[in-house]
């Protein structure tokens, strides 16, 4: 389940709650300019709950020195009882790096900067230190100061292109499809939600990933959801990505119409592409579906 009232510390306690009662098992932020902080709330909602784990979803890593988040991911793995996730991206609104005068660099570079935040991440969050000398950091810290309850603090990566696939293979314990991409500028579009590229993405994940496939948990970040007898078709995500209803109809990033026919279709989800966790946004509305699933 992503989102909340963040910013409230009272209702979002009462909403972690609430999503923890529902028999949702996380509660992700978010990472943009102009919101609150993706970590603080997170506390709150770990405090109010037994079980819940929590995350950033995702993190944009442009945003963030290595070693310092190092630092806040261990730290809230303390303080939530060792219930964090790591959300990982590699960020993409131009607009929000503009608004803060720090222009985001090509995509080539930025990945290739995902990748060494991630080898440094591991490794202070793993082994406390990390000797690490790249395109774009040069870090070596014997001891971080604080270590995580985690024995491993898991990484959910999220993205589409084939190089952020190949890391997500080499450190992800959670890869999401996330269905949007995005244009230089960061302007989203559904290029990525047919059924056919979330396979093919699949596979580069798998081919990548060798042995470490079995070890990696495959993820859904779903973009509309409306369950029940009545429920409407996803005409607003036809006409916002003009994507055909062929491709909403078999699509993961949609689940809608009766509970049989959404149990049904994450069913074959499973079945056709291995994925065994949603992140939705509507914790009341898909609330009938984690019931079902979980008597199933």
């Amino acid at each position: 389940m992503q989102g909340g009232p963040f910013d409230d510390p009272a209702a979002l306690a009462d909403h972690a709650r609430q999503v923890e009662s529902l028999g949702y098992d996380e509660l992700y932020s978010y990472d943009h300019v102009g919101a609150v902080d993706p970590f603080v709330p997170l506390v709150t909602a770990a405090a109010a709950t037994t079980r819940l784990r929590v995350g950033p979803l995702v993190l944009n890593n442009e945003f963030h020195n290595p070693v310092l988040l190092a630092r806040t991911a261990a730290t809230v793995d303390r303080m939530s009882g060792g219930r964090l996730v790591l959300g990982m991206g590699t960020g993409y609104a131009e607009a929000e790096h503009e608004s803060i005068g720090s222009p985001i660099r090509a995509v080539g570079s930025r990945v290739t900067r995902f990748g060494e935040s991630l080898a440094v991440l591991r490794s202070l969050l793993d082994t406390g230190g990390v000797d690490h000398d790249g395109d774009h950091a040069s870090v070596h810290v014997g001891d971080l100061g604080v270590r995580p309850t985690q024995h491993r603090v898991p990484f959910l990566i999220g993205g589409n292109g084939r190089r952020v696939v190949g890391l997500a293979a080499r450190y992800a314990d959670i890869f999401q499809f996330t269905g949007l991409t995005h244009a230089a500028d960061g302007t989203p579009s559904g290029g990525g939600f047919a059924i056919d590229q979330v396979i093919e993405r699949g596979r580069w994940l798998s081919a990548a990933a060798g042995d470490r496939d079995v070890a990696i948990e495959r993820s859904v970040l779903v973009q509309f959801v409306s369950v029940g007898p009545d429920a409407p078709v996803a005409s607003d995500l036809t006409d916002r990505f003009h994507l055909d209803a062929d491709v909403i109809e078999r699509t993961p990033f949609a689940l809608f119409g009766s509970l049989e026919q959404v149990v049904d279709k994450i069913e074959l989800l499973r079945e056709e592409l291995g994925v065994s966790h949603f992140v939705v946004r509507d914790p009341d509305g898909f609330a009938p579906v984690v019931e079902a699933l979980a008597g199933a």
